[in-house]
C-alpha cells in the first residue's frame, strides 16, 4: 500500500537544560524526542499514534505537518520528500496536510465569525473568492453543522464545544486536503458529544478517502477509529500493526500494558496485566539497551545490554523487543 503521508527514519533533538557541570565541562545535552520513527498511513485508511504523556507522539506528528524542523530523516508526501521545502514552495502541502487542534476553544479567533474563520485559509491557500462560499458551505454541511447560515455570521462563544470543534475540522476540510492529523481531536469534550464529532471525523476520512493520523493517549479511541496503530516509548514506536490484533494480543510489555489499562465492563476479566515498574527515566540520560528495561517485568540481562531493533513479527506486525 502506497501512502500518502510517511516519516523516514525522523530524528527530533531539542537541547536539555544544561546544569553548571555541562557549562564547565563545555558539554550540551540533548533530548531526543523522536528517535529513528518510521511510519505512514494511505488513503482512505487511519493510524493512531499511541503512548503515555512524553512518549514523542504530539512532537512526530508535528514533525509531519512541518511544524517542527526534524534533525535527520525525512517527511514524504505522496513518496516525495517534503523536509527541505520551505516557504511558497511548502504551501501546497500546507492545504494537503491539515492539522485538527486539540483545543477548540483555543484553535478559534474570538474575534472572528465563522465566516471569516473558514475564509481565511482559502485566501492563504489562494481559492478563488467566487468558489470559497461553496467550498465553505460543503464543508459545514460535510460537519453536520447544516444549514450554514444558522452558524456563519455567529462568535466562537455563541457555540458549544462540539460545534467548536466541528468548525475546526471543517476549517481543516475547505482546503481539500488529502491528509489530516488530529491531536487528541474530543480530549476536551463532554464525553456526550464526543462519539459525535468521531463520527463526523471518519465519515469525512471514508467519503473523500483521506489518509488520517489520530494522535492520543487513549486505546479505546484509537481502536474506535482506527484500522492501524502505532505504540510509542521515549521517543520510539515500540510496536505496530493492525488495531484489532495489537488489543487482542499484544506483542511488546508496554503495549501489553497500555491494553491492560483500558477500561472493560466485566471488573473479573483478567486481562494478563504486566505492572509496569517506576517512572519515565530521564529523557536525557537514558538507560543503555532497551528503553524500557528498567520498567519491565520480563526483562532479561540482553534488554540492558543491545537495544532490539523494530523487526517483523508477523505479516503486518512489528514489534522492538528480544522476547517476541
Amino acid at each position: 500500500m502506497s501512502h500518502v503521508i510517511a516519516a523516514n527514519d525522523l530524528v527530533k533533538a531539542f537541547p536539555a537544560s544544561r546544569r553548571l557541570s555541562d557549562l564547565l565541562r563545555g558539554r550540551r545535552p540533548m533530548v531526543r524526542a523522536v528517535n529513528g520513527v518510521t511510519l505512514g498511513v494511505g488513503a482512505g485508511r487511519a493510524l493512531g499514534i499511541v503512548g503515555e504523556s512524553g512518549c514523542g507522539k504530539t512532537t512526530t506528528a508535528r514533525l509531519l505537518l512541518r511544524l517542527e524542523e526534524a534533525t535527520s530523516g525525512a517527511v514524504l508526501f505522496d513518496g516525495q520528500d517534503v523536509t527541505a521545502l520551505h516557504g511558497k514552495a511548502l504551501l501546497p502541502f500546507r492545504a494537503s496536510v491539515q492539522l485538527v487542534f486539540q483545543n477548540p476553544f483555543d484553535a478559534l479567533n474570538p474575534r472572528f465569525t465563522i465566516r471569516r474563520t473558514l475564509t481565511e485559509p482559502l485566501s492563504n491557500f489562494g481559492i478563488p473568492a467566487d468558489q470559497q462560499d461553496a467550498r465553505i458551505r460543503e464543508a459545514m454541511a460535510r460537519v453536520r453543522l447544516d444549514p450554514a447560515e444558522a452558524y456563519l455570521d455567529r462568535h466562537p462563544h455563541e457555540l458549544s464545544g462540539g460545534q467548536l470543534q466541528r468548525v475546526v475540522l471543517a476549517r481543516a476540510l475547505v482546503a481539500h486536503p488529502r491528509a489530516i492529523i488530529a491531536d487528541e481531536p474530543v480530549s476536551m469534550l463532554d464525553v456526550s458529544v464526543r462519539a459525535g464529532v468521531l463520527n463526523v471525523l471518519r465519515r469525512a476520512r471514508d467519503e473523500l478517502q483521506l489518509a488520517a493520523i489520530y494522535i492520543s493517549h487513549d486505546l479505546a479511541l484509537i481502536r474506535y477509529v482506527c484500522e492501524d496503530v502505532a505504540v510509542m516509548y521515549l521517543g520510539r514506536v515500540v510496536e505496530s500493526g493492525p488495531t484489532a490484533e495489537i488489543i487482542a494480543s499484544p506483542a511488546h510489555p508496554y503495549t501489553r500494558a497500555l491494553v491492560a489499562a483500558v477500561p472493560v465492563p466485566r471488573v473479573d476479566q483478567d486481562r494478563g496485566a504486566l505492572p509496569i515498574q517506576g517512572g519515565l527515566p530521564d529523557q536525557v540520560n537514558q538507560p543503555s539497551g532497551c528503553a524500557f528495561h528498567d520498567r519491565c517485568p520480563l526483562a532479561i540481562p540482553r534488554c540492558a545490554e543491545e537495544a532490539p531493533p523494530l523487526r517483523s513479527i508477523a505479516p503486518g506486525r512489528l514489534a522492538a523487543c528480544h522476547l517476541v
